[in-house]
């Protein structure tokens, strides 16, 4: 069973935003994001890059 999480910062393209999300899937996650998938925060602002993500041993280990 997975049960890795990850924390990540994404940001946009002129770095005056920043977003911080967890989730299971990092790779499906940050691909959402920067098609446009996501309706909300990160859409409205435009808010695609990836500038940091750290691995934890669950998510609540990732909320913490």
């Amino acid at each position: 069973m997975h049960t890795e999480s990850c924390v990540y910062l994404l940001t946009n393209k002129h770095n005056n935003v920043l977003y911080t999300g967890v989730t299971n899937d990092l790779i499906r996650r940050v691909y959402e994001h920067k098609n446009k998938l996501v309706a909300g925060f990160t859409q409205k602002y435009n808010v695609d890059r990836l500038v940091y993500f750290e691995v934890c041993s669950g998510i609540v280990m990732a909320i913490e």
